[in-house]
């Protein structure tokens, strides 16, 4: 049968379960991955979302910082997590469903202010997170295997607002770009989103800092699905919901849809 999975950049899982309830209820994707949750993970409302129907979970947490959540309607097992940089974040989290497909919920660094990892330390961990990810699945090449999050990088001219503007503006810099590409080539990993919506600009982010975030659509795609490639042609049906945006006291991010038919 076919499932329709969602991940979101929610901004404060526990500020915000209201609108994750509202999406639950809604668009009722069968599985909602959510980054920057920031709360320990005996402090996510698990109990409200079970009461819509996602009693199925995967999570790592912390306080205040981080933290990845898989919510489910379908039946799901733990399947562990990768302290990426061995710095003890709560940045990626492992499930794997009945039918043998495995998500993977990452939330790669945002990277700072200045691309220059020698002045900016975050900006070198946002490297190495990148790195470290395309040696893993270089060394594991992922079968049956889907990767989703805010990845934090807008890789395409189309994925920002202004190209030429962004170029030396952390999350769309060449070099985040080559890494991105890199993790990407060295797993095989099909950009499902694209594949689906080859063209024009799309957009899954757009800054606080804009008065009116609609009317300038200053956005950039941070936001990702990706699918190994033996079950990417089952992937279709991307869309954004840039909706989400608009809601009250919302997060900075839309959520990314796609279904697969596996």
């Amino acid at each position: 049968m076919p499932f329709t999975l969602a991940t979101w950049n929610i901004n404060s899982v526990r500020l915000r379960a209201e609108l994750v309830l509202k999406l639950l209820r809604e668009e009722a994707p069968d599985i909602l991955c959510l980054q920057e949750c920031k709360s320990p993970v005996d402090m996510i409302p698990f109990d409200l979302f079970a009461q819509a129907g996602y009693g199925y979970w995967a999570a790592r947490g912390q306080k205040g910082y981080n933290g990845v959540a898989i919510l489910s309607r379908l039946p799901l097992a733990d399947a562990g997590h990768i302290d990426w940089c061995t710095k003890g974040d709560a940045r990626h989290v492992a499930a794997r469903l009945e039918n043998g497909v495995i998500i993977h919920n990452c939330y790669i660094p945002a990277g700072g202010d200045v691309p220059d990892r020698t002045v900016n330390e975050k900006f070198g961990h946002k490297l190495d997170y990148l790195t470290e990810l395309r040696d893993h699945f270089g060394a594991n090449r992922p079968e049956k295997s889907i990767l989703v999050g805010d990845l934090n990088i807008a890789p395409r001219e189309d994925d920002v607002w202004s190209h030429k503007q962004l170029l030396k503006v952390v999350s769309h810099t060449p070099i985040e770009v080559a890494h991105l590409a890199d993790a990407q080539e060295s797993g095989a990993w099909v950009d499902i989103t694209r594949a689906d919506i080859p063209e024009g600009q799309l957009y899954s982010w757009w800054s606080y800092r804009a008065r009116d975030w609609d009317a300038a659509d200053k956005g950039r795609r941070l936001d990702h699905i990706w699918a190994s490639r033996d079950i990417s042609a089952a992937g279709h049906g991307s869309r954004i919901l840039r909706d989400a945006r608009g809601w009250t006291q919302p997060s900075d991010h839309a959520p990314v849809f796609a279904t697969f038919d596996l």
